[in-house]
Parts: structure tokens; sequence; C-alpha cells
């Protein structure tokens, strides 16, 4: 059995690190915007489901952990190993540049989603 720090319910968001480095430089509030639109794509698309209510009726105890991917191929790679195993996710993808900038994971305990993102770092 998990313990529970391990069933707390978290949302996942992985933006890619590259975007706020030389040369792409991205301002943060562009970057913060990424990850927002992502969150609320994966919230929205699984609205009806019962982690996801669980989540947002925690108001301000919500939990959200923001990892970095080095570059889009590593995100675009991210995105189809989690919907080769069924993790339920958003990816966020830029228009009309097409360019993949963002993905957020609905809420899910830990424990269930944790082998997929053990690789990604914290962004800093």
């Amino acid at each position: 059995m998990a313990a529970p720090e391990e069933e707390a319910l978290v949302q996942y968001v992985v933006l890619r690190g590259d975007l706020r480095r030389a040369p792409l430089s991205w301002p943060l509030g562009a970057l913060v915007a990424q990850g927002c639109h992502a969150a609320l794509a994966a919230a929205h698309a699984h609205r009806d489901h019962p982690d996801t209510r669980a989540y947002l009726e925690q108001g301000g105890a919500m939990r959200t952990v923001v990892l970095e991917a080095v570059d889009e191929a590593a995100l675009r790679a991210l995105a189809a190993t989690l919907q080769q195993h069924g993790v339920d996710h958003a990816l966020w993808t830029e228009q009309p540049e097409d360019a993949a900038t963002c993905l957020a994971l609905r809420p899910y305990p830990r424990h269930q989603v944790r082998q997929h993102l053990r690789a990604l770092r914290l962004l800093r």
C-alpha cells in the first residue's frame, strides 16, 4: 500500500527548458502562459475524472510540480510514452508555429505516474 504522500494528488506540468535559454530566450511570462494553457487543457479534458474533481476541490491546497524537458523532441517523446502507457495528459502546441511547448498530466496520485517522469528534473 502506498504511503499518504504517494496518494496525494499532483498535477505534473512539463515545460521545454530550451525555450528560456538562448537563442530562443522566451520571456518568463510567455513560459508561465504555456504551463497554464497545458494545465488547464489537461484539467478540462479530464474534468469528469474523479481524481481531477478531487484535485480541483482542494482549492489552495492543490499540488503542482513543474518539470523540464530539454527540448521539443524530448517533450514529444514524453508525450508518446505517456500515450503508450495510457497516462492522461494534454500536449500544448503553440500555433501557428506548430511547436510543442508544454504538456500537463491530469491530476494523479504520485505513485501512478512517477516512473514516467523520474528522468526529468525540476524546472529552474
